[in-house]
């Protein structure tokens, strides 16, 4: 997938959409999410998880910094890095196997660590557009571009 622009006009859209970029998703590949609180972060990432055949239920992990899923065809790492303090920080939480490894990645609050994201990567924003409605941009950033 090259660059993409989609509007949603509800959640269960949002998820949807994701779980259709899901399907073209290849181990290794990581997603930056950008946008303000309350943009729809969450409910894409649940689109995706579900795209994967994640299981679980999928929260945000404020408080964790990153929720593993494994019980997809491949597994889903879940940054969101709002509350950390600076890069060095996400190494401790074993960034580098993570994003480098086996799975799909997903960071949520990516320009807090830009100095450590991938050359290689999906740099998605989500934006209001209205009270239900969500603006989407997906853009792929390095060689695959």
């Amino acid at each position: 997938m090259r660059n993409t622009e989609i509007e949603t006009h509800s959640a269960e859209e949002t998820r949807s959409f994701a779980a259709a970029l899901a399907a073209k998703l290849e181990r290794g590949d990581t997603l930056c999410l950008y946008g303000d609180l309350g943009a729809g972060k969450t409910a894409f990432v649940q689109g995706l998880a579900n795209g994967l055949g994640v299981a679980e239920y999928v929260t945000s992990p404020t408080f964790t910094i990153v929720n593993v899923y494994e019980s997809g065809k491949m597994p889903l790492y879940h940054f969101d890095v709002y509350r950390i303090a600076d890069s060095d920080e996400m190494y401790e939480v074993g960034y580098d196997e993570y994003v480098y490894g086996n799975g799909i990645s997903v960071i949520e609050w990516p320009e807090l660590i830009e100095d450590i994201l991938p050359s290689e990567r999906y740099d998605i924003s989500i934006a209001k557009s209205g009270e239900n409605s969500r603006k989407i941009s997906v853009k792929r950033i390095g060689n695959g571009n």
